[in-house]
Formats: structure tokens, sequence, C-alpha cells
């Protein structure tokens, strides 16, 4: 299957072939399709980002946002495991239902390219492991085989769904400086990392099972 950047640039998304210009649901909105990497899977420029859905915004509201953007055209929408942000135990996992139910109600969800992610490593985070299934909230959320594919069979039932476009590494299992941070600091480095190989051993599980069809970082 095919390798993807996560929410890619547009030198990235864009196709070696010119746009084709795809009519819309309005006659106000008019929205580009590009080739998404080196898929067959075709994407609006605009990405729809719902990380803020069910903290900052209500089910209602995100409603409204989502009807809108699929109006004008929108079919590419992402989320993750553990949106909405800023990430609590309490509301973990509700940017997902809230799409889930969305796609549902509006039957629409072979017309979207749904993306999500899961949550890389993090011992601030290891409540992720209850809602995977996985028991131990205590332990540091990991991205090993077993917790790869937790994560994936609980987004699928939040999302209301049997398979995900696009499905993405959120952050890597070995130590690198995130979500600000630019220096690196050896002192955090640890050796009991997942290996690339393992996980993408579990995508390739998800991926022959028909959960994924692809994946990215």
């Amino acid at each position: 299957q095919t390798f993807l950047t996560s929410r890619p640039r547009r030198r990235h998304a864009r196709s070696t072939q010119q746009h084709t210009m795809e009519p819309s649901a309005s006659k106000d909105c008019k929205m580009e399709y590009n080739t998404l990497g080196s898929s067959d899977v075709k994407v609006s420029e605009l990405c729809f980002g719902t990380m803020t859905f069910g903290v900052q915004n209500s089910k209602e509201q995100a409603f409204e946002m989502l009807d809108y953007a699929y109006k004008c055209g929108v079919n590419f929408i992402d989320t993750a495991e553990m949106y909405p942000v800023p990430p609590t135990e309490k509301t973990q996992g509700l940017s997902e239902k809230i799409v889930g139910a969305w796609m549902k109600e509006r039957g629409i969800r072979d017309k979207i390219v749904l993306a999500t992610k899961v949550t890389g490593r993090s011992e601030a985070k290891g409540y992720v492991n209850k809602t995977r299934g996985l028991g131990d909230d205590k332990k540091c959320a990991t991205l090993d085989e077993k917790s790869i594919l937790a994560a994936c069979d609980a987004s699928l039932k939040r999302l209301q769904t049997d398979y995900i476009d696009l499905y993405q590494i959120h952050w890597p299992d070995r130590y690198v400086p995130l979500f600000g941070r630019a220096r690196y600091d050896r002192t955090k480095e640890h050796a009991d990392y997942a290996s690339f190989e393992d996980q993408v051993i579990a995508i390739g599980k998800l991926i022959k099972a028909g959960k994924i069809k692809h994946w990215g970082l």
C-alpha cells in the first residue's frame, strides 16, 4: 500500500498532472482536488481538521461546520485518537465520535476520505491504554504492535466505520522534541522504544484486514 505523509504541504500533495476541477455541491464554492502522495486517492485542496471538536466546539457547531465544508466540496477530514485538544482523559476520543456521528447521520461515509491518527509514545497520556481496551492507564502509551492494533479498533468504533482511508502515526515512539520544543535533549532518549519494523508489521496487519487503506506519518 501507499506510504503517505499526513497533512502534506501543497508541494507534496500536488499531483504531477494538472489539477482537475470537480463540481462541488454549492455554486458559491469551487474546490480543487489533488492526488494524495503516490496513491490513487483524490482529496480536496483543503483538509478539515477537527481537533477542537468536543471542547472548543460542541457537537452542534461541529455538524454545522462539517456541513458547510462538505457543501463547499471538502471531502478530506482529519481527526485523531487523542483529540480534542488540549488532551485530557475525560475528553479523549470525542472528536472521532463527533465525526463518526456526522458521517452516519448524513449517510456520506463513502464520500469522505477519512484520516485519523494513533497517539505516539507518551507517559502523560497513558489513559489512552484504557480506551484502547488495554486496561493499564498507568502504563506509558506506546506504538508497539498490540497498541497500534488496539488503537485502530477503538478508533473504528468511535468513528462508526469499518475502514479508515488514511491511518497516521501521530508522533514517533522514540524520543524527539515535540510540540514547540526545538532542542534535542539526549537525557530523554530511551532504549525501549518500539522498532520501526514492529510498527510497520502492525500497519501491514491492519491493511491486510481491510481496516485501513493507506498509512503515513
